[in-house]
């Protein structure tokens, strides 16, 4: 009996040394990115945005609405003043979204308001509504001066 006892404990303790979480085929790796984030950016795709007679670059993020609207370039669009901080502009198509409230809009954010209305901000604020991100303007300095107070006309395309 006492045999059995042995053999049976010496074989329960092996088979749990053996199930260790750390087999070396398991690790804990932070870095590793959801492919299905919608704010992945490893396969960012860079776009270059002329207001009137500026270029800014800008990057945009690795999701189906950025996709989608990357399809649609090149286009030139007249964009529309609201709210002393945005312009914005229906597109000729209707893009996938994913929309959520970001909280805070960031300076040179390129989103999509419903499913067709492009917005670009040109000022940082706390927000309510809830957008899709396609992407950001890389650099931002003069932003807010080339769009100016009207209504300007806009190309996007790619870099």
């Amino acid at each position: 009996m006492k045999t059995l006892l042995f053999t049976l404990m010496s074989f329960l303790c092996l088979s749990i040394s053996a199930c260790s979480k750390n087999d070396g085929n398991l690790t804990n790796n932070p870095t590793v990115t959801n492919p299905t984030d919608s704010t992945n950016t490893s396969e960012s795709m860079n776009l270059i945005i002329t207001i009137n007679n500026t270029a800014f670059t800008a990057t945009l993020l690795d999701n189906a609405s950025a996709k989608a609207f990357k399809a649609l370039l090149p286009m030139t669009l007249t964009m529309n003043e609201l709210n002393n901080n945005e312009k914005y502009a229906d597109l000729p198509n209707s893009l996938p979204t994913n929309a959520s409230n970001p909280g805070i809009i960031q300076n040179g954010d390129l989103m999509l308001y419903g499913n067709n209305v492009l917005v670009l901000f040109y000022k940082t604020f706390s927000t309510s509504y809830s957008y899709t991100k396609i992407g950001k303007i890389d650099n931002t300095e003069g932003l807010t001066t080339a769009l100016g107070t009207g209504n300007p006309t806009v190309k996007f395309e790619l870099e």
